[in-house]
């Protein structure tokens, strides 16, 4: 260990150390830029990269989201890697992989190697979000000071998610596509040699091994699962080899991943805690959080630019009171749940989440400035609510050892979640969205049946037609996107009010440790069970954009699953 990491981790135990942990925070911070800033200035890119790459329709779809599937399928092997090589080490380490895939996907030449340099960028947001969230919690270890760093840390997360998409449409107005991946560069080359300075090296307990095979076996399996369910959501046949393949193969691997962490004496992850109604419940909320938002989510930015006609640079604008409410959320979320606890906090999330949601539902193909304002405030604000709740409540009610593990299950779920939601309710429009198309006048029906894949197509085939079938395929093709959004919001919102029930099994008041004795444990090695490292330890009351590359109300553009190459469209983002 070097004299800079002795010395800092002198400072934590001295008296009046609070100075050098709140430097800390802000590099911490920082970190967390970083990947969500990834994880929103895409989106307005999307329709550009469209455009120059000519990608197809899978390569489209996962130009965007192999980013975050990469990830969450990696957080658990880089969490427990931290606890055995060094959190710090993992993190320097996934700054350095974060810059030179940023590099490469700036400067792509093709989708192929696009999608290359996302897996990459996953990698490394797989290597930084754990070892931060470890790191954080041995910096704060009093509760309730820990809860205000999570809380600007939170604000950091909705800030990311607000810049970048102003950020990508400034730099779409002025360079190429490729300079929305540039911004990450000089980040890294900021947080290395000043991560080396300040951040402390901790470690797990390290006893008993570390199972890379148990790691392996449900990075795959997630990643199978998840392949399958977007291939469905695409539009593809459900026997077809690959798709049925992709699923049983997922579902496989992490049934054997189950049974062989039940049965280890050292388990990567502790699956005793699911037995534990509030941890549970926690984690189901998560998802299906995560299910209904990207409802709205998934056709915002397509919404705002394809219907209503704006600039990137003008949509990204039109999405940031969402961002700043949930900036708001999240410096309130610790003073909330101690006030009215979680049950309450995250049930009254979800109902205003819906609210929010239904409130969307009268957005049409004019522009209404004052309705898309409201309803986007409600949203951020309901969703950092519902989600800073759930992941208090999970990660208190998991034991002190075990935490670690369950920062790592509600990275994953979140992520699983909005990915797994991409998919159904992108499912959801399509099936509301195509048959509005099927019987156009004077309009083919190999060109309907082509308009019925996306607005974006829609418009390409319109334009080559010309004339007055023309004008009556786009009229056509923008009413039925409104009346499909309007069913895919309705869906949310039944999700949202099944989570406010859900909800209801979580403790009514949050209950305060003693600070002494949360000293205490946080200056001995968390371990899990029988002696195993805590992977990736994460504070209590962790907010879930702080969890996930993909900041709770920061937008991503995600393509259609059935976009086509040249389709300037984004389907907008989890």
């Amino acid at each position: 260990m070097s004299g800079t990491t002795t010395a800092a981790a002198r400072c934590r135990r001295e008296a009046g150390a609070g100075a050098n942990r709140w430097v800390v925070l802000v590099v911490l911070c920082v970190s967390l830029l970083l990947v969500a800033l990834d994880a929103t200035v895409l989106h307005v890119a999307v329709p550009a990269v469209t455009e120059d790459l000519k990608p197809g329709a899978m390569e489209l779809l996962w130009i965007v989201d192999v980013y975050p599937l990469v990830c969450a399928s990696l957080l658990i092997l880089f969490g427990t890697l931290g606890d055995r090589i060094g959190r710090r080490r993992v993190l320097l380490l996934g700054y350095t992989l974060f810059g030179v895939a940023s590099g490469i996907a700036a400067f792509s030449g093709n989708a192929q190697l696009l999608i290359g340099a996302r897996a990459l960028l996953g990698v490394g947001g797989a290597m930084i979000m754990p070892a931060t969230l470890s790191i954080l919690r041995e910096v704060f270890p009093d509760r309730r000071e820990r809860a205000l760093a999570i809380g600007i840390w939170s604000a950091v997360a909705a800030v990311g998610a607000a810049v970048g998409p102003l950020l990508g449409g400034f730099l779409l107005e002025h360079f190429w596509w490729g300079s929305v991946f540039l911004v990450n560069i000089p980040l890294m080359i900021v947080s290395l040699p000043v991560g080396r300075l300040l951040l402390p090296e901790s470690r797990g307990d390290r006893d008993g091994p570390w199972d890379v095979v148990g790691a392996l076996m449900a990075a795959v399996g997630l990643f199978g699962l998840v392949l399958g369910v977007k291939r469905l959501g695409g539009g593809e046949a459900p026997f077809s080899p690959l798709t049925l393949g992709s699923l049983l193969i997922g579902a496989v691997l992490m049934a054997a991943f189950v049974r062989r962490q039940r049965r280890r004496a050292h388990p990567l992850v502790d699956l005793r805690m699911f037995a534990r109604p509030a941890f549970s419940t926690s984690v189901g909320c998560i998802v299906l959080a995560m299910l209904a938002l990207v409802g709205l989510e998934l056709i915002a930015a397509q919404y705002l630019q394809l219907v209503l006609g704006l600039s990137p640079l003008q949509t990204g604008l039109r999405l940031l009171p969402l961002t700043v409410a949930a900036m708001a959320a999240g410096l309130a979320g610790a003073r909330l749940l101690r006030r009215f606890g979680p049950r309450a906090m995250v049930s009254f999330g979800f109902c205003l989440t819906a609210a929010a949601v239904v409130t969307l539902t009268a957005m049409g193909p004019n522009d209404n400035a004052g309705l898309l304002l409201f309803g986007f405030v409600l949203l951020g604000f309901g969703l950092e609510t519902t989600l800073f709740g759930a992941y208090e409540s999970m990660l208190s009610e998991a034991p002190q050892a075990q935490s670690g593990g369950a920062a790592a299950i509600g990275e994953t779920s979140y992520q699983l979640g909005a990915g797994i939601g991409i998919a159904l309710l992108g499912s959801v429009m399509n099936a509301a969205y195509a048959p509005g198309l099927a019987s156009v006048p004077g309009v083919p029906a190999a060109d309907s049946a082509a308009a019925g894949h996306s607005l974006g197509e829609a418009y390409q085939v319109a334009d080559r037609l010309g004339g007055a079938s023309g004008g009556a395929l786009r009229h056509a093709a923008r009413d039925s996107f409104v009346h499909g959004l309007h069913v895919t919001l309705l869906v949310s919102a039944g999700l949202l009010l099944l989570g406010a029930v859900m909800a209801l099994r979580l403790p009514r008041v949050m209950e305060c440790g003693n600070p002494a004795t949360d000293t205490a444990a946080s200056q001995v090695p968390a371990t899990g069970t029988a002696g195993l490292p805590a992977p990736a330890t994460g504070p209590a009351g962790l907010p879930a954009p702080a969890a996930t590359p993909v900041p709770a109300a920061g937008p991503v553009g995600i393509p259609t699953p059935r976009d086509v190459a040249g389709t300037a469209e984004t389907r907008v983002s989890a």
